[in-house]
């Protein structure tokens, strides 16, 4: 993540990932979900912190979760179903179920079709937001599998040379494992900056980049500014921003993602449903099932490791790889606690006082 959107070291509270833990499980299940589905979505947007993504840890979602349960929009005990299924493939109609709980369930599905028949397919509509989704990726990996999950879902996104939204941030997600490398992470979603990122920016007093947001008549905005107040007042763009710097790539990626987990679903995407909820895909490729195991890792890790090695340009002290800096960050974050902004330290004091839960304990 850029340096832009960390948080400033004078604004920072540390907070241990126990403690963590305990008060995000302990707000899903006054929110009424199950204890089982509270701990595991607590899993999920802690280990997204752990990893650095704070766009998609609690800092960011765990307040829109909270507001969507309130508001219903969510579902906390979703009678969740697959309704069409194969040896390899499987649909799953989240009945509103929020898919940072319902995502694992969902990969591990598809890694136990994964070893059965090579590869795993599931995918799930009429689901709630699924937090980061490079930890669902990340499960199969840790299975020694492939991982690929893509999400589809809102309308903020423009297509190349459009003046309305038609399109969400859709990323996608993909981890593989090396044998003593840092496990390969790629998760990054298809505008030119995820959606996330913009409450960051704005919690931590951050300009926008040239090529990132557009007017409302959908002309890109070329020139560094803050992010603007009122959300009716931009569009996103496409990864790559104009077309002469690449966004047809970003559009079309945009549109991988709906294909993907939208159409093979058996839905319309939101810019024909806008009330059809969010919408995804769940791969997982067993890789005994296409060569040998330890071979894979071993080839991934001299991969990993000659990029490690590559020469860095001037102004660079090293070059990196997709999940070489996650890991670094879950590392010092294990030992030295997770930093949050003070305001959302302010927020957990709020939420858990309301709630009447124990507050974070911080470090």
């Amino acid at each position: 993540m850029l340096e832009r959107f960390k948080v400033p070291i004078e604004d920072q509270v540390r907070v241990p990932e126990d403690s963590l833990r305990e008060t995000v499980t302990a707000v899903f299940e006054k929110m009424g979900v199950t204890p089982e589905d509270a701990a595991l979505g607590a899993d999920v947007l802690t280990m997204t912190d752990l990893r650095g993504v704070e766009t998609h840890g609690v800092s960011n979602m765990l307040r829109a979760y909270v507001s969507q349960y309130n508001q219903g929009t969510l579902n906390p005990r979703p009678d969740w179903r697959v309704v069409r299924e194969s040896p390899g493939t499987a649909v799953i109609d989240a009945d509103r179920g929020l898919a940072v709980i319902l995502g694992p369930k969902a990969m591990d599905m598809a890694i136990e079709k994964a070893r059965e028949v090579g590869v795993g397919i599931v995918t799930m509509f009429n689901a709630g937001h699924s937090g980061g989704i490079g930890h669902h990726a990340m499960l199969a990996a840790k299975q020694d599998m492939v991982g690929l999950v893509t999400t589809a879902g809102g309308v903020q996104v423009v297509p190349t040379f459009g003046a309305e939204g038609r399109l969400g941030t859709n990323p996608i997600a993909m981890a593989a494992p090396a044998k003593t490398e840092p496990f390969f992470l790629y998760d990054a979603a298809t505008s030119a900056i995820a959606g996330n990122k913009l409450n960051l920016a704005r919690r931590v007093d951050a300009d926008m980049e040239p090529g990132w947001i557009a007017e409302r008549d959908g002309t890109p905005i070329m020139e560094e500014r803050p992010v603007p107040q009122d959300r009716d007042t931009y569009w996103q763009l496409p990864l790559g921003g104009t077309r002469e710097m690449g966004s047809h790539k970003g559009y079309g990626l945009a549109m991988l993602t709906e294909v993907l987990g939208t159409m093979l679903s058996g839905v319309l995407p939101s810019m024909l449903d806008p009330t059809g909820g969010s919408k995804h895909s769940f791969t997982a490729y067993n890789i005994a099932a296409f060569t040998d195991v330890d071979e894979f890792k071993e080839k991934m890790d001299r991969m990993l490791q000659m990029l490690r090695d590559t020469r860095p340009a001037p102004g660079h002290d090293r070059v990196l790889y997709p999940g070489l800096s996650e890991y670094e960050e879950e590392q010092d974050r294990r030992a030295n606690g997770i930093p949050l902004h003070k305001e959302v330290i302010e927020w957990f004091g709020d939420i858990c006082g309301e709630l009447s839960i124990p507050t974070l304990r911080t470090m």
